[in-house]
């Protein structure tokens, strides 16, 4: 459980991170990259999260609200892996086009 613990805390020092960087950069590409994996790791913290409560109180109650945290968490973790993916190639689709 101490493992869960380090991985919650990590995911959202990494989303509060990605949040602040979106404050800071002025490329709007790049800021809905980073949009996009502070979004993988809010569902990473919820997958985390969800697993770690279940673990230790292991009711009935913790069971449903896990799930629907598991469900939220990895429909924020997909849709921001296709968001980061795809932007990514956006960004090196237009700084190309500044080099050459």
């Amino acid at each position: 459980m101490f493992i869960f613990s380090v991985l919650i805390i990590v995911s959202l020092v990494f989303y509060v991170y990605y949040k602040v960087a979106i404050l800071k950069d002025r490329d709007p590409v790049t800021q809905l990259y980073f949009n996009a994996m502070s979004r993988v790791c809010l569902g990473s913290f919820l997958l985390f999260f969800a697993i770690n409560q279940y673990l230790l109180y292991g009711t009935r109650l913790s069971l449903f609200i896990g799930i629907i945290f598991i469900v939220l968490g990895s429909m924020q973790v997909t849709r921001g892996i296709k968001e980061a993916k795809h932007y990514k190639k956006e960004y090196r689709r237009l700084h190309s086009e500044h080099e050459a």
